[in-house]
Parts: structure tokens; sequence; C-alpha cells
């Protein structure tokens, strides 16, 4: 998929001690900006720091992006690739996270254009639905979840990144603007129109259409 995040270094001991070793050693216990500032340095633990700190909500991220597939962890590993590639673009340390949504929903979405151009479409079996703690012990659940990710799949990439990241991974309107670059009244467009044609799309499918019919989230305007 490209480049590949650096290798992390190993532990030393103190009488091998390099500047910085102690951060991967023992886990970084400054802030995002001080995590920013050590890999701005060279600190040699601090890319592990990172991504300790931060694979955990970008995987789940991208996965409620992609739904369940095989990628996930490669599309994880460009993500930090990038992110180290393009750390002076990091305009606020303070905002690190968010900036990784930014980098993680990029390369998620370049994951959807390619397989729209290559027609790609992938069923999953009900055992394979992206986490979810009811899912995991319901099977009608689980299968509920899987008719889900097959409409969404089936939904333009503008109007399926921002569905995913409002709907499934709850964030605010104001983070999911921020993650797909571009303004508030932006994706409250874009909301609306992947409301309506997911609501449209799950009315052929009857396990969905009543669920969908007595959800909130389609009978108002977000926002």
């Amino acid at each position: 998929m490209g480049a590949s995040v650096p290798e992390m270094p190993k532990p030393v001991d103190d009488a091998g001690r390099r500047r910085g070793a102690d951060v991967h050693r023992l886990g970084f216990a400054g802030d995002d900006a001080a995590l920013v500032a050590a890999l701005r340095r060279g600190d040699p633990g601090a890319p592990a720091s990172l991504y300790d700190r931060h694979a955990p909500y970008l995987r789940r991220v991208i996965a409620r992006v992609l739904g369940v597939d095989d990628e996930i962890p490669e599309v994880l590993q460009e993500t930090f690739a990038q992110a180290l590639a393009s750390l002076d673009g990091l305009d606020d340390p303070r905002r690190l996270r968010a900036w990784l949504v930014r980098v993680a929903v990029f390369t998620a979405r370049g994951v959807i254009r390619k397989r729209r151009r290559q027609r790609w479409l992938r069923f999953r079996a009900p055992e394979q639905v992206p986490e979810a703690p009811q899912a995991a012990r319901d099977p009608e659940a689980r299968l509920m979840l899987r008719r889900v990710y097959e409409v969404v799949e089936r939904m333009p990439e503008k109007e399926r990144v921002p569905f995913a990241l409002r709907y499934f991974e709850g964030m605010e309107l104001v983070d999911v603007a921020d993650a797909c670059a571009v303004s508030l009244a932006t994706i409250k467009r874009r909301l609306k129109k992947a409301r309506h044609r997911f609501a449209a799309l799950a009315e052929r499918d009857p396990l969905l259409r009543e669920r969908v019919r007595a959800s909130p989230h389609f009978g108002v305007d977000d926002g």
C-alpha cells in the first residue's frame, strides 16, 4: 500500500541508553504536545509511543468507515506512515488525535475509491461484522449489522464516510467535519443526503425497514 511504519527501536539497558530511548522503554508520560515535540526531535522511542497511544482508537475509526475488512491492519499502518511523513503539517500539536483521525479517514477513503474503480463489493458472513457489544451475543443483531454495512457499501464515498463517523462511531458534527476536512455546513448537507439515501436503500430490506422508520436519526435533520 505505500510506505510502511519505520521499525520501532528496541529497548536498551542503562549502559546503552540513547537520547529518548526511555520514551520507548518506559512509555511516554507526557501529553500529545510533548509527544509531537519528541517526534520532531527524533527521539527513537517516540514513534512506538505514538502507535501505542493512538492505534486502538484509529483502528476503530477505520473499521467504522470500511466495515469488516482484511485490509484494516494495512490501512492502520499506512495511516501512521503518512502521519510520520507529514508531521510538519500538524499546526497544533494539542490536536494530534483529531489530526490523526483526518489522516486515517483520508487513507480509508483511498481504499474505498480504489474499490469503486475496480467494482469490488464485499458481503460478509454475519459472524464477520464489525465490533459491536450487542452483536457479539445476539445472532439477530449480528445479521442486522451485516445488512447495515451492505447498505452503507452502496453509498457514495462522500456520504458513506461522514455517515459512519457520525452514526457508527458517534463523533460530534464538528469532529466529523474536521475528519473529512470540510466545513460544518458542508458536513451537515452531506449527512442529510446520507440519511435520506440510507433510508431509501434500507426500505428495500424487510429486516431494516421498520428499524429505520423508528430511528430518531431519520426523522429530523442532524444538528
